[in-house]
């Protein structure tokens, strides 16, 4: 019993070990006080987002006495609420799309390739962690890092791929995507050029 008891640890472990590694990125730190009867008591709480840069990212906020802890909570606790957001091509949004908590709201707008990202902030971490390289953002509304980035994740988690709308839908996704035909310009051309 004992022995099957380590095994399932050990199995654990070895999950952990193998589980893709993510970067992290501190958004913000505050020190916060709590009053109790001889006076206040100081501690720190930690805003970071982390994201294997390859389409998943999660932020979390972590409390306590020293930084390095308020961080490492945060961390772990930012692990455990990842999401997946689908990319384009792996370097952008598939379409654009608002995202809003509280008073915060985001405009996020897929953008052509050596745009970058342009984006403020905690969005910027968002997007860095999330692997995107082109986008344009805007932060309506609220500046509080906290509604910003669940602003920017409400945002990402409507986010839909043509595959995911094909399958929801029953089709494939050469009937879902629009045909693209030949410009005026381009047919003009090859009549000029024959």
């Amino acid at each position: 019993m004992a022995e099957r008891e380590n095994n399932r640890r050990g199995n654990r472990r070895e999950r952990e070990e193998q589980a893709p590694e993510f970067a992290d990125r501190l958004v913000a730190i505050n020190r916060v006080s709590k009053t109790v009867k001889g006076g206040k008591r100081f501690g720190f709480a930690a805003l970071v987002v982390v994201g294997d840069q390859k389409g998943r990212v999660g932020f979390g906020k972590g409390k306590a006495k020293e930084v390095p802890e308020a961080i490492r909570k945060a961390t772990e606790q930012a692990k455990r609420k990842m999401i997946r957001v689908p990319l384009r091509e792996g370097r952008t949004l598939h379409h654009d799309i608002e995202g809003r908590h509280g008073a915060g709201k985001v405009v996020m707008r897929t953008a052509p390739t050596g745009t970058g990202i342009i984006a403020g902030g905690p969005m910027r971490a968002v997007f860095e962690m999330l692997g995107v390289q082109d986008v344009v953002a805007k932060s309506i509304g609220s500046q509080n890092p906290y509604n910003m980035i669940r602003a920017t994740l409400d945002g990402l988690s409507k986010e839909a791929s043509p595959r995911s709308v094909a399958q929801r839908r029953g089709k494939k996704v050469a009937d879902i995507l629009p045909k693209r035909e030949d410009t005026p310009q381009e047919s003009g051309q090859v009549a000029e050029e024959a």
